[in-house]
């Protein structure tokens, strides 16, 4: 019996199989389908070669098939291959799962069986979770956290054999967002274009390629406000009211609203004036980060930050509608930037 694994995560997944060591059983379950799809996408494709795939390989959808199916399949020994490869996809819509319980006791050694379980999770608890567990490899795909962002944008370009600055992955990670299919295709757009001697992700590259303005955005804002530099920080203000597209202040507000919290947080980190320690207490990628903390500590109390967090909570309501007739989205920021810098 395989060893049971202590810590599994998506890099230990990816580097044993890179390393042609596979597991019989891959339960892949998760609010984040890109890790799913991408363990999933590279068992399909590397585990068989092309002549393998056609006796050796079944990939279905759980609308479409059984339980007594899948089972079937991963019992059949591979043709002139070392392994059989069968794939479930979308297997949150397969009935009566637990029915698996019996083969995942003891599943066969020559099969590779995936089961992609998107858009939530299944108990541990449960018999056949157990099973797929103690004898193969059960990973949980969570939603990347926003502060996680910039830090995966660095890891996936050097990955790529290219790089970016902290500016650039947060303005890369601020305009697109946390959904990690389309943050990959954007960067893949960058890669096309960047010149061969100088694999640099640029403010100027973002700008020219991903259509963000690198002098008005929100870490320039976020930078501003630290600082609390009341002319640039109106002046980028009124560029995202005038310049922005609707939903801007959707992504705005919940922005803003996190640096704020983190900096309520930041009050009571032990030993906060430590970089070091206060990047760990915020759960930041380096002590670099903290740096922007460290200067709005300087520049706003405690009391002004939890008053800060109350005029957000208003903005956001009023901006969705609530107890606001006739004020513009425009001039509610505008009024919410007054507040937060005086």
């Amino acid at each position: 019996m395989p060893e049971k694994k202590s810590v599994v995560t998506f890099d230990t997944i990816m580097r044993s199989l890179k390393k042609g060591e596979y597991q019989p059983v891959y339960l892949l379950m998760g609010d984040e389908p890109y890790y799913i799809d991408a363990i999933t996408d590279y068992i399909q494709q590397h585990v068989l070669t092309p002549d393998e795939q056609a006796f050796n390989q079944d990939v279905v959808f759980g609308a479409d098939v059984t339980v007594g199916k899948i089972v079937d399949m991963a019992m059949s020994y591979p043709m002139m291959a070392a392994h059989r490869v069968v794939i479930v996809k979308e297997a949150q819509n397969v009935r009566q799962l637990d029915k698996l319980e019996k083969y995942l006791a003891k599943p066969l050694q020559t099969t590779v069986l995936v089961i992609a379980y998107k858009n939530g999770t299944v108990d541990r608890r449960k018999k056949w979770v157990a099973g797929a567990e103690r004898n193969g490899i059960v990973f949980e795909s969570k939603k990347m956290r926003d502060w996680q962002l910039p830090g995966f944008i660095k890891g996936w370009l050097a990955t790529h054999k290219a790089a970016a600055d902290d500016k650039s992955a947060s303005m890369i990670a601020e305009h697109v967002g946390a959904d990690l299919h389309r943050l990959t295709s954007e960067l893949n757009k960058l890669l096309v274009v960047l010149p061969e001697n100088d694999r640099r992700v640029t403010p100027e590259v973002v700008e020219r390629n991903i259509g963000i303005s690198k002098d008005f955005n929100w870490f320039e804002l976020r930078d501003a406000i630290v600082k609390r530099d009341v002319v640039k920080a109106n002046m980028i203000m009124k560029y995202f009211t005038s310049n922005q597209k609707k939903d801007t202040f959707f992504t705005l507000l919940p922005s803003l609203y996190a640096f704020f919290q983190n900096l309520m947080i930041a009050f009571y980190v032990p030993n906060r004036n430590d970089p070091q320690m206060l990047a760990e207490g915020l759960e930041l990628r380096s002590k670099y980060s903290a740096e922007a903390y460290l200067t709005a500590m300087r520049n706003y109390s405690a009391t002004k930050t939890l008053q800060i967090l109350k005029a957000i909570e208003r903005t956001d309501a009023k901006v969705k509608g609530v107890d606001n007739p006739n004020t513009s989205n425009a001039d509610l920021m505008q009024e919410l930037l007054f507040f937060i810098l005086h």
